[in-house]
């Protein structure tokens, strides 16, 4: 019999999201745990194993039936050594191991990689990304993540940072970032990062807006307020809107005119906005791209939403394959 499943784990914060998928990539089963980071997350990697085998055993599953599982997360992930460090939303500020425990654990081989990179091989495989070999992913949500995958294979760039989107700098002398600089993207086009920008651009403002004057008021405006507001006509969150899909344009360009890939994907919560955005984010894009990059790549939206996590995790399991 030849293994035909892989498991995907999708780890967060809150969550972490299995699936069990076919080797096209459909997802078969899935299911959610909480993310337990007490005692400094000392407790996430056998949660994730007593919750894997439990699932297998539940269903009577043959692990001879799964080729292996991979694994996204948060933080700076050394894929040779099956190690994370730097994911302070799971407690993990020190070197964790984390391949090793869990392969052994589950009796299967596991590979992990970065959760932004993971998303972008998800969205690449059965995704928007329509498994081109050549796709830029990025993901709008509390930050700006990202993921280039370039001739079929994930760009991790020397020390792992290869894709740190959410990093490049459009504004200089900008807000400041939570990395320590100033100006980089995610300050601007982040959930936060377009609120941020409506209260400055709120300072301003001199005609009515219902969103100005909540802003005014000190009630609480979110992101999806902004873009509502701005579908519906409210020319201060149009304008607000606009500044947001010029930054995100211009990176998008500047990535293109590097790149060259066959698409650039937006995905994550803010992308929720949806066609009213895309075309924002393409008008600039265009405005911004080399000539022969503005004519080639697309703008698109991601489609896979929550689900992106797990099925490229579950990608990477396909390495195993041949082995």
């Amino acid at each position: 019999m030849t293994a035909s499943k892989i498991i995907g784990i999708d780890l967060g914060g809150t969550s972490i999201k299995f699936g069990i998928l076919t080797l096209k990539g459909e997802v078969q089963d899935k299911w959610s745990i909480p993310t337990n980071i007490l005692e400094d997350g000392k407790h996430i990697v056998p949660d994730i194993v007593a919750s894997i085998n439990h699932r297998l055993n539940l269903y009577n599953l043959d692990k001879s039936d799964f080729i292996g599982i991979g694994m996204g997360t948060p933080g700076s992930v050394n894929i040779a050594k099956g190690t994370v460090k730097a994911a302070y939303n799971l407690n993990w500020g020190d070197e964790h191991e984390v391949g090793k425990p869990i392969s052994e654990g589950v009796g299967l081989p596991f590979i992990l990689d970065n959760d932004a990179n993971v998303a972008a091989l998800g969205e690449r495989w059965v995704g928007a990304g329509e498994n081109n070999p050549d796709v830029v992913f990025i993901t709008l949500g509390t930050g700006v993540g990202g993921g280039i995958i370039a001739a079929g294979e994930l760009v991790h760039g020397v020390a792992g940072a290869g894709g740190e989107i959410g990093h490049i700098c459009v504004e200089p002398n900008g807000f400041d970032c939570t990395c320590g600089n100033k100006g980089c993207l995610e300050t601007v086009t982040s959930a936060t990062g377009i609120v941020r920008l409506a209260h400055q651009f709120a300072e301003e403002y001199e005609g009515t807006s219902e969103i100005k004057a909540a802003i005014d008021n000190g009630d609480e405006v979110t992101s999806k307020d902004i873009f509502v507001a701005a579908e519906a006509g409210d020319k201060f969150s149009l304008s607000v809107v606009d500044k947001f899909a010029y930054y995100l344009g211009f990176a998008s360009a500047n990535l293109g005119s590097t790149l060259n890939p066959d698409s650039i994907v937006i995905g994550g919560g803010v992308s929720a906005a949806g066609e009213f955005l895309r075309e924002k984010v393409e008008a600039y894009f265009k405005k911004y791209a080399f000539s022969t990059v503005r004519n080639t790549t697309k703008i698109k939206l991601a489609v896979l939403g929550n689900d992106a996590g797990i099925i490229g995790a579950a990608s990477l399991a396909l390495k195993f394959k041949g082995e």
